[in-house]
């Protein structure tokens, strides 16, 4: 185990208080997408009331189960969250999240996508908004996704 009393920041401080609590938290991996539309919108989803986090935003996605990959796994959720079918070469890796919560760590890659079939709907009670990237300040979002508003703006 490496003994970070010791270890120094990249700025030369001491690091370690900003590490979750030995046993380390369990890490889930969660594939997300930043669906944009011909008008250069993006899409977010609000958490429903009965799920942790309700009335956050999100970029859509889930959980990535075993044996998928972050691809498949972000195919699959948009399909089931909002009814709307996209293809692995309509996925672009943006970046990814790494943001401890009380309960666990979340692992998220972050990908745009500009191309799928369908209109997207919700299936699972939440709410969806298209918005501008400037907007995407106003929104409160989950604790993960504050961190990549910035990226997107200059990615997207």
């Amino acid at each position: 185990m490496i003994d970070f009393s010791i270890v120094k920041s990249c700025t030369g401080g001491k690091i370690g208080d900003d590490l979750p609590p030995v046993p380390y938290l369990k890490t889930i991996l969660v594939s997300a997408a930043v669906l944009i539309d011909a008008d250069e919108r993006i899409l977010l989803a609000q958490r429903p009331e009965g799920k942790p986090m309700a009335g956050l935003w999100e970029f859509p996605g889930g959980k990535v189960d075993t044996n998928e990959t972050p691809e498949y796994a972000l195919i699959r959720e948009l399909n089931e969250e909002l009814g709307i079918m996209t293809g692995v070469d309509c996925l672009q890796p943006l970046t990814f999240a790494s943001h401890s919560y009380d309960d666990f760590h979340l692992l998220m890659p972050l990908f745009a996508c500009r191309t799928w079939k369908g209109i997207p709907m919700p299936q699972e009670r939440q709410k969806l908004k298209w918005v501008t990237k400037q907007e995407l300040f106003d929104y409160p979002m989950l604790p993960a996704d504050i961190p990549l508003i910035p990226l997107i703006h200059q990615l997207v």
